[in-house]
């Protein structure tokens, strides 16, 4: 029982996979000591739409780390993504009581800020500070100590659909998991991946994932957009199977295998054996020709982000370029592509900040997982617990009856 204190076990539910990392919190940080997958069948564009093949998924990918972990898992932090997703822009001011800044000042600032107008149906997930006035004065990031009446925050302000949290909430619930807290996936990945001199610099991370494509951009080392969109590695072999006319399962397997996102880095005569239905022998095919199918959706992709950040006034921001992460990024030519269109230093961003079973998290499809066991790790350090939406006991106890009722009634 003493051991579970020190663990931190996160769920990131995928469209295309569903992964769990179990990591042990140690006197020099934490250590990844378990891993589990498995395949997601209940999920599109980042959204559940059937929970039982979810919940299936999830107690796979538990039982794997459990076993690898050697413990039991009763505690998770989730991920949460999709078009839901919303960014806005908030203020708070409030006046400072002692005529110094306090730490008790700055949480009252930030309470206000969460007042803001949200969409019908939707909760506040994040409220993001990027900076703090005192008396009209920028302070930074951290103004306690300052002296001043009054005490302004601007924040970015992450905010997501109810029935969306409440769908991830009860896939875990169901699995017989306690869902801790939630994030935003792509926020999370950041925490893994970006350094703190590129968030100063201004960074804008991509986390190109099976479903959606989630972005954050940070200017001065704070959030300053966020958005997710509804495209992602799934479209890519869609393309594939339809240009190609094999079974989604083979499009994903070539993709993955011999997939290249430019097609000016292909060696001219390049075959690949290409599976055919029907039972019948793989045939020889061009490599370029897979190239042709994909570079047209990834250039779509990354146009789309660009037109997002230009219209956020985010791309002059980027001193540091971008950063690509997620599973679908580590397809040959993608951070080449990204270059040409962005015309921005790009890089394929790996979890990093973290020990023991690096090799086996070093890719970017267990960026988010990572992030999470890391923002979970800050927000225990500072303050005991987390600060991010947490599904509250009563909740959970609503969920339970509700569901006793309709099987009984």
């Amino acid at each position: 029982m003493q051991r579970e204190h020190t663990l931190i076990v996160s769920l990131d539910v995928g469209t295309y996979k569903t992964a769990v990392i179990v990591a042990e919190v140690t006197p020099e940080g934490v250590e990844v000591i378990g891993i589990g997958t498995a395949l997601s069948q209940g999920l599109r564009k980042g959204q559940i739409i059937n929970v039982d093949a979810t919940v299936q998924a999830i107690r796979k990918a538990v039982e794997e780390a459990q076993l690898g972990a050697n413990c039991e898992i009763h505690n998770v932090c989730v991920g949460i993504t999709g078009e839901h997703l919303a960014g806005l822009a908030s203020q708070g001011v409030v006046v400072v009581k002692d005529r110094e800044v306090s730490r008790a000042d700055v949480e009252r600032v930030l309470e206000v800020a969460r007042a803001i107008a949200l969409p019908s149906g939707y909760e506040i997930l994040h409220v993001l500070p990027q900076e703090f006035l005192v008396d009209g004065q920028d302070r930074g990031r951290d103004p306690v100590g300052s002296s001043g009446l009054r005490l302004e925050a601007n924040v970015h302000v992450i905010a997501a659909s109810s029935n969306e949290i409440q769908a991830v909430s009860k896939c875990g619930e169901r699995a017989g998991l306690h869902v801790r807290s939630l994030y935003f996936t792509a926020l999370a990945a950041a925490e893994a991946v970006l350094t703190p001199e590129e968030k100063e610099l201004g960074v804008a991370l991509l986390d190109v994932g099976g479903g959606t494509t989630g972005m954050v951009a940070f200017h001065h080392g704070a959030v300053h957009y966020t958005a997710v969109l509804p495209l992602g590695g799934y479209h890519i072999t869609n393309d594939l199977a339809a240009g190609l006319r094999i079974p989604i399962a083979e499009a994903e397997k070539i993709k993955q295998r011999h997939g290249c996102a430019l097609g000016d880095l292909l060696t001219p005569g390049e075959m690949v054996e290409m599976p055919r239905v029907g039972g019948r022998d793989p045939a020889p095919v061009p490599r370029r020709r897979l190239s042709e199918i994909i570079e047209p959706r990834a250039e779509e992709i990354f146009t789309l982000v660009r037109n997002h950040l230009s219209e956020a006034e985010m791309l002059s921001r980027l001193g540091s370029g971008i950063v690509l992460t997620g599973g679908s990024t580590i397809m040959e030519g993608m951070p080449e592509l990204a270059e040409r269109v962005f015309r921005l230093p790009v890089r394929r961003g790996a979890p990093r900040y973290i020990g023991g079973l690096v090799d086996a998290v070093n890719s970017p499809m267990y960026a988010t997982g990572v992030g999470l066991i890391l923002c979970e790790w800050q927000q225990t350090r500072a303050n005991g617990a987390p600060r991010t939406r947490e599904v509250h006991r009563w909740q959970r106890v609503r969920d339970r009856m509700v569901e006793w009722i309709r099987e009984f009634f």
